[in-house]
């Protein structure tokens, strides 16, 4: 398997749990960690595979220190990377665009040329509408820590196993 990072804000408090969760579930020798809040070109360089945080902020929004990098991001050339997508998002307070920002943050990287895998499906949540939502799938793992977080752990380790699979 290629070098793999996660990235996530250290900031956060639910976001860093979950990813805390990915990185145990992943082999924590088999991935280093990066802090979304200092993120560079250079360190997008260094790895092949990615294991993204993108919680939804506000009505639909990406956080703003992915806001702050996107520019950055639209000039690079991505076509031999690959990312996987988790959020966090309400849906029950927020029903109308749950986990958008998982679909915001794909659309950009796929636009950069990026191969975005970590796919899963849709049931099980009860939402009105999602950005992340493609068919029958989300493009990346949404998470409820509100509503649902009795299913967050499961949730992880068979994204993480399915990942393992789909990172070449």
């Amino acid at each position: 398997m290629n070098k793999t990072a996660i990235i996530y804000s250290f900031n956060t408090q639910k976001s860093k749990k979950v990813a805390e969760k990915v990185i145990i579930a992943f082999g924590e020798k088999e991935i280093d960690v990066v802090n979304a809040e200092e993120l560079s070109k250079e360190a997008l360089e260094r790895y092949d595979n990615f294991i993204v945080s993108a919680p939804t902020w506000f009505d639909g929004e990406l956080p703003n220190y992915w806001d702050e990098f996107v520019p950055d991001l639209e000039e690079m050339d991505l076509s031999k990377k690959t990312f996987a997508i988790f959020g966090l998002g309400d849906q029950k307070g927020y029903p109308e665009n749950y986990c958008d920002a998982i679909g915001l943050l794909a659309e950009i990287l796929e636009g950069c040329g990026a191969a975005i895998v970590g796919q899963t499906s849709i049931e099980g949540y009860n939402y009105e509408s999602s950005k992340a939502q493609r068919g029958d799938v989300f493009v990346g793992l949404a998470l409820d820590q509100e509503n649902q977080a009795r299913l967050t752990n499961d949730r992880v380790a068979k994204w993480v196993q399915q990942l393992k699979k789909e990172f070449l």
